[in-house]
Order: structure tokens, then C-alpha cells, then sequence
């Protein structure tokens, strides 16, 4: 019998203002990340990493879960990005460190 489990879609917003984007791996910490209802801590696709102010290095491209420790993701370090479809806005301080990022 095989085994099946439901599919939990998530909906994501396009927040990139063009196609062409820049981006490297990084390690995405599961410090502080909430439990959701499903059970899962989820790093959502546009969070400004690793903190959202003067220490910041990007922009998390695409939603990682870390529900069992720290995982892989994809941080964009030069874009131009949409500001008002970001689900947490980013700091002036964030801005100003983010010096590749370009903010509409």
C-alpha cells in the first residue's frame, strides 16, 4: 500500500520587479522561526537575512522550511525588488546595507 500524503500549497507573491536577479546559497537559521499550524517553521520567501537591519546580507528568494534545524536557501544579494509586496518591510538600516538591492 502506498503510502500518501496531503500537499500543503503555499502561496508566494512575486516580489521582483525584474528578471534578473543575483543570488548564492546560504545557511538559513531555524533560530526564533515560529511554529505554524501545520507544524512547520517556515523562512518565507522574502525575508531580509540574517536580520533585518544594519547586519543585512539579502533577501531569502524562495520559502525554506527549517522545522528540523538549519537548511539550505537561496539569498538574493542584487535585484530590484518591489518593497510594498514584502510580507515584512525592510529597515532604512537594512536598505542602506542592502547596497546591490534596489527597492520600487
Amino acid at each position: 500500500m502506498p503510502y500518501v500524503k496531503g500537499v500543503t500549497n503555499y502561496n508566494r507573491v512575486n516580489f521582483l520587479a525584474s528578471s534578473k536577479v543575483q543570488s548564492f546559497t546560504t545557511l538559513v537559521s531555524d533560530t526564533g522561526v515560529p511554529v505554524d499550524a501545520n507544524g512547520k517553521k517556515i523562512v518565507r520567501a522574502g525575508t531580509v537575512l540574517p536580520t533585518n537591519d544594519a547586519s543585512a546580507k539579502g533577501i531569502l528568494y524562495n520559502d525554506v522550511d527549517v522545522t528540523h534545524g538549519p537548511q539550505p536557501g537561496s539569498l538574493i544579494v542584487e535585484a530590484y525588488i518591489l518593497e510594498a509586496r514584502l510580507h515584512t518591510a525592510p529597515t532604512e538600516e537594512a536598505k542602506t546595507a542592502l547596497t546591490e538591492i534596489k527597492f520600487r
